[in-house]
């Protein structure tokens, strides 16, 4: 234990890594050889200088209650590989971390950060911020609801053509089509239904049973189309959905939930010119799971990271729409504490029955979060499933991992933590299965294993 909460394992901070090489790189700087100048204080910040490849070494300086970094080289990556290094050795306990004040140039930045932090709340309260014309705005509004309502008939007329046409014509015309769609979508300021047309122009190159999919596909954006041409005339809820699937965001204006919130997840993916990062955090008290998302544009690394299995005292404002599962961090009330067991959990036949029950209120949601406890994982000859380990009433039910889980690393711990044993488990069940992001074992329940 750090006297400033709780210190970190290897794996927490390894999960914050941007990429592989990051990783990797990290790893190397994690001993004590490089490092001088180590010191940590009460208020959750870390330092230290690191010898570089040139005359001077370079300063880095970690915030944990963050976390957030800083560091004098010249990587663009958050974090990067200094600020890694520094972590995992004061992770695990190396070097000569002195407690005591910051030197000047560490903490010069953290004032620097703490009166950012301090506006950003100011402004979030309402004072400091010019208030935005009403009228401008619903003018504004109304501009790109027209553009948008322009792209949508569009495409309903473009999916009436694929259909009147056969879904043959789809392999034979390729991609360029659905791609010149897809920009006539972003030109009407909708990239949610741009991102639905790119879509489409992929499954015909998906391997067999490709039109059975296409057509399904179809069939949902149809459906995304005629409730947006009807959207007035939806229930709120499901209107602000609809808004949020065209690709108008919600805006994070509910009630501010205070919680302890156990950080789950973290993982990124990327479109090739958008790195999105999502963490699932899940409330102790509320039993509410929430999502946060980060974005990094030009190769850039998300900045937002949380280290997997903390907890944080903090609150958070939902965003509007069905199952209001994402959310805005708010302010943090004290640092990262360790995790002392999984969330409550149900059953395969609990997991499937709640993704059902949101797929009501939101008809284009991939997968919903669960947490599965008491499954154990098994390989058969159709790939992995996840399965009740104790019978329930009417039998015990499978979920199949989805494809993206099978061969990767993740798999492997997951099956190395259970060793044939029960486990929980908390992922995202969806039409494709379940992918796995977390699990814990029965024997060391505060200890979170990331599988993503």
């Amino acid at each position: 234990m750090d006297t400033q909460g709780v210190r970190w394992t290897a794996d927490q901070v390894l999960a914050l890594a941007p990429d592989d090489a990051s990783r990797k790189a990290g790893s190397k700087l994690g001993t004590a050889g490089p490092w001088s100048g180590a010191g940590s204080s009460g208020e959750g910040a870390v330092w230290g200088l690191c010898k570089g490849s040139g005359s001077k070494p370079y300063h880095t300086v970690v915030d944990t209650t963050g976390p957030a970094y800083s560091c004098s080289c010249p990587s663009r990556k958050f974090p990067c590989k200094h600020a890694l290094g520094l972590l995992l050795l004061w992770a695990e306990g190396g070097g000569d971390f002195e407690a005591g004040d910051a030197p000047g140039w560490a903490e010069r930045w953290l004032k620097g950060r703490r009166a950012r932090a301090e506006a950003a709340r100011a402004g979030a309260d309402g004072s400091g911020r010019t208030p935005a014309d009403p009228e401008a705005v619903r003018r504004r509004a109304e501009r790109r609801a027209a553009r948008i309502t322009a792209g949508a008939e569009e495409l309903e007329q473009r999916l009436a053509d694929l259909l009147r046409g056969g879904l043959a014509s789809a392999e034979q015309a390729g991609y360029g089509l659905w791609e010149e769609t897809a920009a006539r979508m972003v030109d009407a300021q909708a990239p949610g239904l741009a991102g639905r047309v790119r879509e489409l122009g992929a499954i015909p190159g998906s391997g067999p049973g490709w039109p059975v999919r296409l057509l399904e596909e179809c069939a949902l954006t149809h459906l995304l189309d005629r409730a947006w041409l009807s959207v007035d005339r939806l229930p709120g809820p499901l209107a602000a959905t609809v808004r949020t699937r065209v690709g108008l965001t919600a805006p994070a204006e509910g009630a501010s939930v205070r919680d302890r919130w156990l950080v789950l997840a973290q993982y990124d993916s990327t479109d090739g010119k958008l790195t999105t990062r999502r963490i699932w955090l899940h409330g102790r008290k509320t039993g509410r799971t929430a999502l946060l998302l980060s974005f990094g544009a030009a190769g850039r690394a998300p900045e937002l990271s949380l280290p997997v299995g903390v907890v944080l005292d903090a609150s958070l404002t939902l965003h509007a729409g069905a199952g209001a599962l994402r959310a805005e961090l708010g302010e943090r009330f004290s640092s990262p504490a360790r995790l002392d067991a999984p969330p409550r959990g149900g059953t395969v036949g609990d997991a499937l029955t709640a993704y059902g029950l949101a797929l009501r209120d939101d008809p284009w949601l991939d997968s919903w979060p669960v947490t599965l406890t008491d499954v154990v994982p098994i390989p058969t000859d159709h790939g992995w499933q996840l399965a009740d380990a104790a019978p329930v009433t009417g039998g015990g039910e499978a979920l199949p991992l989805s494809g993206p889980a099978l061969g990767r690393p993740g798999l492997w711990r997951l099956a190395a933590l259970s060793g044939g044993g029960p486990v929980t488990v908390f992922g995202e069940c969806g039409h494709r299965g379940f992918t796995p992001l977390a699990a814990w074992s029965a024997d060391a329940p505060g200890e979170t294993v990331p599988l993503h």
